[in-house]
């Protein structure tokens, strides 16, 4: 009697705090059809219905152009969430309040006409790391760890291809944790500490002001300082064979990842290649892994 495989094509989505980017991925291949891709708007903010509303109509678009028989729905979401149950815990971060405590694997099931089962839910930024491990910057490495940087703190360690959070973001650092030093809100506080001038363009606006700034260099600068010295540490212990770095902040490398890499000696520093595809393929993995 032959085993039934299930079919490798997985729908699949990325939750940020205002948007959800979906689309099909090949969970043999680990890629994604780049025609199935499309990137909605969500109210991360407003009620359960809205918030809900906007994914299921997000997921429901790209199955309308979906043919493929699909194993099921892969979720790429930010945390606190319970992976294995489905209920959000996300609590005091000015996003997804309204769903707080609710089993969103089984309103999800049903808005698709999936059985739950085949609905599962996977840390984003495992994620991202995992999509990069597994067809991007860290192919071809046996131990992996990386960062994500942007309105969080992202981290994972990959080893033989399994990629599994590290949750970094919530060692203790300086004053409180690491997640409020190495996100775009230290980039924000620390300038406006600096210069008392409130970035409402995030670090994309601080990286244009570089350019003529030296307070804004010198942001970068002890980020890189801070980030470096904080990562040796987990380095040392882990022995990885390259860190990768993907995230929004990536985008402003050029201001940061010199010093960070001198700050780091010879770990090899990649950043991220597969940009918005990589959470989509590191969702779509968790209906291959063990």
């Amino acid at each position: 009697m032959q085993t039934q495989h299930p079919p490798p094509h997985v729908l699949t989505a990325d939750i940020g705090g205002s948007h959800l980017t979906a689309g099909i991925a090949n969970f043999s291949t680990n890629a994604v059809i780049p025609e199935s891709v499309i990137s909605a708007e969500v109210m991360s903010k407003g009620t359960a219905k809205e918030i809900l509303h906007g994914w299921i109509m997000g997921l429901q678009a790209v199955m309308k152009i979906n043919d493929h028989p699909l194993a099921g729905l892969a979720v790429a979401m930010p945390g606190p969430f319970d992976y294995d149950r489905g209920i959000s815990y996300i609590k005091g971060l000015d996003k997804y309040e309204a769903i707080f405590g609710m089993d969103i694997k089984r309103h999800l099931a049903d808005a698709l006409a999936m059985e739950p089962d085949r609905v599962r839910f996977r840390n984003d930024a495992e994620c991202a790391i995992a999509g990069e491990v597994l067809a991007g910057a860290g192919k071809g490495y046996n131990k992996v760890i990386g960062i994500t940087l942007g309105t969080g703190f992202g981290s994972a360690f990959s080893v033989e291809k399994i990629t599994k959070d590290l949750n970094l973001g919530s060692d203790p650092h300086g004053s409180s944790i690491a997640d409020d030093y190495f996100s775009t809100r230290w980039f924000v506080k620390r300038y406006a500490a600096l210069r008392d001038q409130l970035l409402t363009g995030g670090v994309k606006e601080l990286a244009a002001l570089a350019e003529k700034s030296d307070q804004a260099k010198q942001v970068f600068d002890e980020f890189a300082d801070g980030l470096g010295a904080f990562l040796l540490k987990v380095t040392k212990k882990l022995q990885p064979e390259v860190l990768v770095i993907g995230g929004n902040i990536a985008g402003a490398a050029d201001l940061f990842l010199p010093r960070l890499k001198r700050n780091l000696g010879p770990l090899p520093v990649r950043l991220g290649q597969l940009g918005a595809q990589s959470p989509l393929i590191g969702a779509a993995a968790i209906f291959k892994e063990p």
